[in-house]
């Protein structure tokens, strides 16, 4: 079920595995790609926050991860991590498939990822800064049917997103790191 809606917390495709994007030049990879690049937008758009988002999420069980960290939409495809720092952090992650929760969990600080871009050629990023290295530990994790809810410290690590904007102050206090904001 392919849709341009963001699937939700309870629908099994969030669960699956998705399989390696082999064929870049495909009329269906690149309208799925285009319809990813769409559902951030949109997403974005309609609910003021939203820095990437997995394939899955939108019912394409394929490796593909599209992010705007403030410059326009990109997608990455078959992305994986070769190495990622000892040094973590905790933070308050947040997630559209469940928008009105958010997750205290730890994430590496920075680690060194390999993926194709939208023409399948590889690259290499060394040393990805904090900022996107906790966002695309949460995209990959995506992709093979990890939920940011999965990586909870605990019971009181799972909150509504009105009771942290009510007490921003305080769960901030709890945490190492908190997002940016790129809209």
């Amino acid at each position: 079920m392919i849709t341009s809606e963001v699937l939700l917390l309870g629908n099994p495709l969030l669960r699956e595995k998705s399989s390696t994007v082999t064929d870049f030049r495909s009329q269906e990879t690149i309208g799925q790609i285009v319809m990813l690049k769409q559902a951030l937008d949109e997403f974005r758009k309609e609910n003021g926050f939203g820095r990437g988002i997995s394939a899955p999420q939108i019912g394409i069980l394929k490796r593909m991860v599209a992010l705007n960290l403030g410059q326009g939409s990109l997608v990455i495809a078959n992305p994986r991590i070769v190495d990622r720092s000892r040094a973590t952090f905790t933070m308050w992650d947040d997630c559209m498939s469940f928008p009105h929760l958010l997750i205290r969990l730890e994430r590496s600080l920075s680690m060194d990822v390999v993926y194709e871009d939208e023409r399948g050629i590889e690259h290499e990023w060394k040393g990805v800064d904090q900022a996107r290295s906790e966002l695309l530990q949460h995209e990959i994790d995506h992709l093979d049917g990890i939920l940011a809810i999965d990586h909870a410290l605990d019971e009181r690590s799972i909150i509504y997103r009105s009771e942290y904007v009510r007490n921003r102050e305080y769960y901030d206090h709890l945490v190492d790191y908190s997002i940016e904001p790129t809209i």
